[in-house]
């Protein structure tokens, strides 16, 4: 920071990050300590020394987040290790006085990505190949090749080589030819012409951690800034750079730094993992245990299907069991009841994991059915429809309990169909419906990127009311009022798109519509046929847009594969948030596959045509956990050039839902959810409609329930 203060973009940034720091201060200590020593973060928020990258990979499935400054560069960057040996990076810098692209202060946005070729062993390194801003402006595009290993337990050796801006101090020469010279133009597109071209040269260093909490980096590095100094950003007189890092807390690792000979820098690295909830464990409620039957030669009588012919026996049944659900946390939305089987269509409001519902109503069966039903059929119900139907034998369940491996044995002897016919017997509860609900709950909304202001936050309140008619017919709508009105501080941002303005006048409406209504639709689920699902959603759809979407879903119970069709007609409301419409309306449509690609990973295709008329495909990649954790990246292209879609070229983004679950221990099915985008333009917008099948059906078949099914005892 060549000892000036702080700038304005990095006290924004380090603003957040210390809030973020202060909620982690906040979570259970008992956490503390639960996880082995994993390798830090450097100032490009990837895995490395000081500037640096090494040759090591964080835990899978580790989602990390820095905030790094110094000399007037401010960088804050989210990284996800996809799978133990891959790694991917999006970052927003900012860099004051540079004077690039008609900006006083640049701010840019990249990607990175790394490969672990090889693990640590005996006698091999960890060795990484990676790319560091491969489809952005190309101000900071780098390629590498680092190794690192262990000379002690505690401290770890790393050298490689890089090209790039990781080869332009002290270069060896160009091994694999000339590098084409840096066209920052409007970024986004993969810069393939540039990787590992150029001059290469070596890098280096070596970390210690004396402590479990202190850390000491010692570097040299291969980045000769010249770019930057050359502007008077910074005075690079050294390659070396040093370190020394604190783990404040078992998320939070803070750093301070001398860099380059002249430079004073800091870092804040907050890491959680989805695998590692910080409660420490589920602080949900018991529930009932099993209640074994009497042997049948013990008493005979106890096992007589005689009580079928009692009057009201089922009434009676289904009330004892309704109220034991309910004790549970569950709905008992519908039963049917014979002899030796009864089949419950199970509501679950209180679980994020289905199986764990499953499980749970199943002991209540064990407590309200006669010793004859031998056969319980649980079938989850979401928005009215049914959707597997897993069969348990009353016997598995009575020995299994308690039994070593019992949820794995349980699911080996489960069996899950589609639950689309319904038995003739099958009584609904009759105080279900109509029904009436609402909520007043605050909302946070966050707008990120704008080159004046790099992170906003507007904090309101949202008035949301649901009515259920009947099974799987619902009216619903929410009203909004900003409580700190963030975003109607500042000048508005010049909207220079040649597309019709189908997302980049949002400004306009998070402006003049407050209060507004939000949404306000009718919205209709049915099952038309087997493995089929349907749904229609009419009114006032989103804040920008107002129409009618119908959509029709494929998805078996025991695939991998499923297919929809989506059709939509919108007309684009108006700026204030009220009943009005402006003169622009569309026919918008998509065909979707989806196929779950197994450890939870999973790839969604979407073609059709978007918001502005233009016609193209986006493909999404998600990993999905067992615990409702869901990280992806989404990338869409269409028959609109990058000349006309403008900054960024391609619309693309990442996203992100966290359940409420994960981060208090206690049982909800809510979740936290953002997509980040590098920029919103109008090319490959698709309009937003709550509740489309796929993601409301999937945690309820055979795949998302085998991925819960560890939770079946809780």
């Amino acid at each position: 920071m060549k000892g000036r203060l702080m700038t304005a973009s990095a006290r924004r940034l380090f603003g957040g990050a210390m809030a973020l720091a202060t909620a982690l201060a906040g979570l259970p200590a008992a956490a503390e300590g639960a996880d082995p020593w994993h390798p830090t973060l450097n100032f490009y928020g990837v895995t490395g020394l000081v500037d640096m990258p090494t040759g090591q990979s964080q835990p899978d499935g580790q989602f990390s987040t820095t905030f790094s400054t110094f000399a007037g560069m401010t960088r804050a960057t989210l990284s996800f290790q996809i799978a133990p040996r891959l790694s991917g990076s999006f970052r927003f810098s900012r860099t004051k006085d540079l004077n690039l692209a008609g900006f006083v202060d640049y701010s840019d946005r990249s990607f990175d990505v790394q490969y672990r070729v090889l693990r640590e062993g005996r006698i091999l390194p960890d060795l990484v190949v990676g790319l560091q801003d491969f489809a952005g402006t190309g101000l900071a595009a780098a390629e590498y090749v680092v190794a690192s290993k262990h000379l002690a337990p505690n401290l770890v050796l790393t050298g490689g080589i890089g090209w790039g801006r990781l080869g332009s101090y002290n270069p060896l020469g160009a091994p694999f030819g000339s590098r084409p010279p840096l066209n920052i133009g409007r970024g986004g597109s993969p810069n393939v012409d540039q990787y590992f071209r150029g001059p290469a040269a070596l890098f280096g260093g070596v970390e210690w951690q004396p402590t479990d909490k202190l850390g000491l980096k010692l570097e040299y590095s291969s980045d000769d800034y010249a770019f930057e100094e050359g502007r008077g950003v910074i005075k690079h007189r050294s390659p070396f750079s040093f370190g020394v890092e604190y783990q404040a807390r078992k998320h939070l690792r803070l750093g301070a730094y001398y860099l380059y000979g002249s430079e004073l820098g800091v870092t804040a690295q907050i890491s959680l993992n989805p695998k590692d909830r910080p409660a420490g464990g589920d602080l949900g409620k018991a529930t009932y245990p099993v209640e074994p039957r009497p042997a049948r030669s013990a008493d005979p009588d106890a096992w007589s299907e005689d009580w079928v012919a009692q009057p009201q026996a089922a009434d009676i049944l289904r009330r004892n069991t309704a109220k034991m659900l309910a004790e549970t946390g569950l709905v008992l939305e519908a039963m049917a009841i014979s002899g030796d089987r009864v089949e419950l269509w199970l509501r679950n409001p209180s679980y994020d994991a289905e199986a764990q519902a499953i499980g749970r109503a199943a002991r209540v069966l064990t407590r309200t059915m006669p010793a004859s039903v031998e056969t319980f059929e649980i079938v989850p119900v979401v928005k009215g429809m049914p959707t597997a139907k897993v069969v348990l034998r009353r016997t598995d369940i009575e020995a299994l309990e308690n039994a070593p491996n019992g949820a794995a044995r349980l699911f080996s002897v489960a069996g899950i169909a589609d639950a689309s016919r319904r038995p003739e017997n099958l009584t609904y509860d009759e105080e279900l419906y109509p029904r009436l609900t609402w909520s007043l709950a605050p909302y946070l909304k966050q707008e990120l990127f704008d080159p004046d202001h790099p992170y906003r936050v507007d904090l309101g309140m949202r008035l949301a009311t649901r009515y259920e008619l009947r099974p799987g017919l619902f009216f619903s709508g929410s009203v909004t009022k900003s409580v700190t009105n963030a975003f109607s501080k500042g000048q508005l941002r010049p909207n220079n798109s040649v597309l019709p303005h189908v997302r980049t006048d949002e400004q306009l409406y998070t402006r003049q519509g407050d209060p507004g209504l939000e949404t306000l639709t009718m919205a209709w689920y049915a099952r038309p046929g087997q493995d089929l699902y349907g749904r229609v959603t009419a009114g006032y759809l989103e804040r920008m847009y107002g129409g009618v979407s119908a959509e029709l879903l494929w998805k078996p119970q025991h695939s991998r594969l499923a297919l929809g069709v989506e059709v939509n007609y919108a007309r684009k409301r108006d700026y204030d948030g009220g009943l009005g419409f402006r003169d622009y309306d569309i026919v918008t449509g998509h065909a979707s596959a989806y196929y779950d690609l197994s450890q939870g990973y999973r790839v969604q295709l979407d073609a059709g045509r978007y918001l502005a008329g233009d016609w193209g495909a986006t493909l999404a990649f998600d990993r999905v956990f067992a615990n409702g954790w869901t990280v992806g990246a989404f990338a869409t292209l269409t028959d609109v050039s990058a000349k006309e879609f403008g900054e960024g070229s391609f619309d693309k983004g990442i996203r992100v839902t966290i359940p409420i679950s994960w981060m208090m221990g206690s049982s909800s099915r809510s979740t936290a959810s953002t997509t980040i985008r590098p920029i919103q333009r109008d090319g490959g917008a698709r309009l937003s409609v709550d509740g489309r099948l796929y993601e409301t059906i999937d945690d309820y078949h055979r795949w998302g329930i085998e991925r819960q099914w560890g939770k079946v005892w809780r």
